[in-house]
């Protein structure tokens, strides 16, 4: 449609132009003494525009001959960019393929091509990003060979093209590589500095949270460890069974590395509640708590959402998870305050009452009723227990609490 309107407004004037030439009657005089010319008026607009036309033509074909040596200058450059590009581009393709000796190569021949162009602010910016690529893939080839005194001389050149601050932007990778270097190198301190030199959003990255997790490791840190398993859990970064077994290994060696039962307390109000119920985490604490002359009511307070699962759920626990519960309730009656309340006599006695084919719940019911001195009936249930029980350690200890029974009775 636009060419139509075009052509149509070509027409229109060709045809004002004929109509204005056809009955334009004046003529121009030119006086040049003593010489006198006399031309049309059509004549002389139609000389002019002839005139602007080859003047236009002229000033143009002087610019472009002017611009000659701009435009090789700008061909030249665009050339080698084009150059340091593709040997980026081969330098990647051969890191990536394991080649890493013609990948350096291929980086260090691209800075050797590659001039940061004069002019604009753009163009500067662009070249030191490029360098500071150049450089950093040189230095992961170079780590690859485990030359270390070529992969720093590069990665400190890189540092130096990035404290351009229009280019800083990029830094956040330059420290996360720098960071798994450092851990490759065993190198957990220097690791460290590298990740918190990270911006808050740059550190929250799964490759960031990772690499924290193992520099944490490491380190020995386990609280900072399990934090960063919290993350990882939170960001979907890694699947909730993996999660929760990180998680439970890490907050047992937390509880472990207590040294007094106050350590023990600060170290399980630093998990957090799905932590803490979990079966194996909740009966280390106990029985690390225990271990170190702590109150045997708190133990029994962290082991009670355990045995409601028990209760409620026989075949969520092991056998082995079992055993370990009934062990550590018996080991706190066992102390001089260990006696149960009312509310453990009642649940131990509901859940031996429910199910009076477990040895175990036969068992511990003895104990608690051996507690108490009632010795009728911890006798009844000590010798149910050993009938019952295939387990020849509760077995024997089964044996041990009737024989000690029978004798006070006697």
């Amino acid at each position: 449609m636009r060419a139509v309107f075009w052509l149509m407004a070509l027409f229109g004037v060709a045809a004002a132009s004929a109509l204005f030439a056809a009955g334009n009657p004046g003529t121009i005089t030119l006086y040049w003494p003593p010489y006198r010319v006399d031309v049309s008026l059509n004549l002389a607009l139609l000389v002019l525009a002839a005139g602007f036309v080859l003047l236009h033509l002229a000033l143009r074909g002087f610019s472009a001959f002017a611009s000659i040596p701009a435009q090789a200058r700008r061909w030249r450059l665009q050339h080698r960019e084009r150059l340091v590009h593709a040997s980026l581009v081969d330098s990647l393709v051969h890191l990536v393929a394991g080649r890493f000796v013609r990948s350096r190569k291929a980086a260090e021949h691209a800075l050797a091509l590659q001039v940061a162009p004069d002019g604009e602010d753009d163009a500067v910016r662009t070249s030191a990003r490029l360098q500071a690529m150049l450089h950093l893939v040189a230095a992961e080839s170079a780590h690859a060979l485990q030359d270390r005194t070529v992969r720093d001389s590069h990665f400190q050149l890189a540092s130096e093209a990035l404290r351009n601050p229009d280019v800083a932007g990029t830094q956040e990778g330059f420290f996360l590589r720098a960071a798994r270097w450092a851990l490759d190198d065993h190198d957990a301190g220097s690791a460290m500095q590298w990740l918190d030199r990270l911006p808050q959003g740059a550190a929250r990255r799964t490759v960031a949270l990772r690499l924290r997790f193992r520099v944490a490791r490491m380190q020995g840190k386990t609280a900072l460890a399990l934090e960063t398993v919290r993350q990882l859990v939170k960001h979907r970064a890694m699947a909730k069974t993996n999660g929760a077994s990180l998680s439970r290994a890490l907050a047992l060696e937390l509880v472990f590395a207590a040294q007094d039962p106050a350590q023990v307390a600060q170290a399980w109000s630093t998990l957090e509640a799905s932590e803490r119920a979990m079966t194996d985490v909740a009966l280390g604490a106990a029985r690390h708590w225990l271990a170190l002359g702590g109150d045997a009511a708190q133990s029994r307070l962290w082991l009670l959402p355990v045995w409601d699962r028990m209760a409620q759920q026989p075949k969520e626990l092991t056998q082995a998870q079992r055993r370990q519960l009934v062990r550590t309730i018996e080991s706190g009656f066992a102390q001089q305050d260990g006696t149960p309340d009312a509310a453990w006599l009642a649940r131990i006695e509901a859940a031996q009452m429910a199910d009076p084919r477990d040895a175990l719940l036969q068992y511990l019911a003895g104990v608690m009723c051996a507690r108490l001195s009632l010795w009728g009936k911890a006798q009844h249930l000590f010798r149910q227990s050993v009938a019952i029980t295939t387990d020849l350690e509760l077995k024997r200890d089964a044996q041990r609490a009737l024989d000690a029974v029978v004798q006070r009775r006697d």
